[in-house]
């Protein structure tokens, strides 16, 4: 990839990625894996300082996840219609509000809201750094920017598998708390990345041919801004997707009414984006993409299978096992060193039918070695299930990210992206749940092997919509197909 700015590249008179771009992307992106992962070694200290048990503290995975599955794509929408700038400035500023007001924290309910604002606060990064990839292809006439999509797919790997260590050499220093100030750095790096590089882009158009910038001059009304933003549409959305994800917190039959708000709100939501002239999210284009659908579902699933080792699996070697939170972390690292391994070498082919199919294979084969592990399993046993987990870590999420981005109708790359995160969310609170029911008071290992029933399932499931998915590949509207 050559600087822009530096001219065209080499052999061509079209010019390359503008690699001024990259660290603002890539900062961004890794400030909710980072955040999502580091507090898997922090549950156990967190809850002996503030007195909760593990059925408490499981709320600070599932605030964040909540927080960021609605926010996704609602800031990517957001991302599509006004720039990736101001949205990235926006959110990565809150990042460091939420990381002082976790770090000063008095007590579990406030640590639970700065784990909220956290979530809406990294709502931009991931959306914000496919729209300017996408820019960037269309700017370079470059229809596939392999190279970036693999720096932020491995980069968000990379920093989701090595969160647990930088949480456990965090807290051995500095307590629990510094896993949240770690967030202030980050933040102040990303705003002035964000300040310094990246564009200030005019905004997109609206299908009516109107600027969606709201200022006068050529550009279209406020109350027209307010009809693309689709509020009513949004506020339908974050109903079903609360209701839902509070149902599946904590399972439960008594609980009936969530599913019934959910199913609810999904019906009117439905009805509205039918109707409406610029929708939140385009129900019609979605319906009609059915690659993209597979996708999402896929994403759902393993995630589910990934959330589960991450934050049951670390529970367990720290309660079940007897390892400290840093030498839970560092038993991880095998996992950290393979997966970066595959995603930089699978990276060089945009292809996904391989490596959706070699992921699922890995997930099954991990499941199976944890339903061998006990209290005095040697520690050898505990580094070969991170190592065998690193093959489809490194895998799956670089498959299904390039696939949303050949999938996805351009004009909506950042919110189709954001919804992308939200299916992984909602698996991740499926894991969440199934954690908690399969602990309860304590991860020992009959509650692990449990959760590891769940994750083979899921496993398996994400296999076979893989095998017997005849849309893998097809470019949506097209008679042509996207990278296999």
């Amino acid at each position: 990839m050559t600087d822009a700015k530096a001219g065209p590249a080499l052999g061509t008179d079209k010019p390359g990625f503008d690699r001024g771009l990259l660290p603002p992307m890539l900062l961004g992106s890794v400030l909710n894996p980072v955040n999502s992962t580091i507090i898997a070694v922090a549950l156990v200290p967190i809850g002996r300082a503030l007195g909760a048990p593990a059925s408490q503290t499981a709320w600070l995975v599932s605030a964040l996840y909540l927080a960021t599955a609605l926010g996704q794509p609602v800031v990517g929408r957001l991302v599509d219609l006004f720039g990736p700038r101001r949205l990235f400035l926006l959110s990565t500023g809150l990042v460091g509000v939420a990381g002082v007001v976790g770090a000063l924290t008095p007590s579990l309910g406030v640590l639970i809201g700065a784990r909220v604002l956290l979530g809406f606060g990294t709502c931009a990064g991931y959306p914000a750094a496919m729209a300017l990839v996408r820019s960037e292809a269309e700017r370079t006439g470059r229809d596939s920017p392999g190279g970036v999509l693999t720096a932020l797919a491995v980069a968000n790997q990379t920093v989701a598998v090595v969160g647990p260590l930088l949480g456990g050499l965090l807290i051995a220093v500095g307590g629990w708390r510094a896993t949240f100030a770690l967030n202030v750095p980050l933040a102040l790096a990303a705003v002035l990345l964000g300040l310094l590089r990246l564009p200030k882009a005019e905004p997109a158009e609206d299908p009516s041919g109107g600027s969606t910038s709201g200022s006068t001059g050529g550009s279209t009304p406020r109350a027209s801004l307010a009809a693309r933003l689709d509020l009513p549409g949004m506020g339908l959305f974050a109903a079903m997707l609360v209701s839902l994800l509070l149902f599946l917190m904590n399972l439960h039959l008594r609980d009936w009414y969530l599913l019934a708000l959910a199913a609810a709100a999904g019906a009117a939501f439905a009805a509205r984006e039918l109707r409406a002239a610029t929708p939140f999210i385009d129900l019609r284009v979605l319906g009609g993409n059915p690659p993209l659908l597979a996708t999402y579902g896929r994403a759902l699933v393993a995630y589910v299978v990934s959330y589960s080792f991450l934050y049951g699996f670390t529970q367990w070697t720290e309660e079940g096992f007897g390892l400290t939170p840093f030498h839970a972390g560092l038993a991880q690292i095998p996992m950290f060193l393979l997966a970066t391994g595959v995603s930089v070498v699978s990276g060089r082919s945009t292809s996904v039918r391989g490596k959706l199919l070699l992921g699922a294979v890995g997930q099954i084969a991990a499941c199976l070695v944890i339903l061998t592990l006990g209290g005095d399993s040697p520690l050898w046993t505990l580094l070969l299930v991170a190592l065998v987990f690193g093959v489809p870590q490194g895998l799956n999420s670089l498959a299904l990210q390039n696939s949303v981005y050949f999938q996805a109708d351009p004009e909506r790359t950042a919110s189709s992206a954001g919804l992308l995160r939200t299916f992984a969310y909602v698996g991740s609170m499926v894991a969440s749940s199934a954690a908690a029911a399969a602990f309860g008071q304590r991860a020992d290992t009959g509650g692990l092997h449990r959760l590891a029933w769940v994750m083979l399932g899921a496993a398996v499931l994400y296999l076979l919509l893989t095998v017997f998915d005849r849309t893998l590949g097809r470019a949506p509207g097209t008679g042509t197909r996207a990278p296999d």
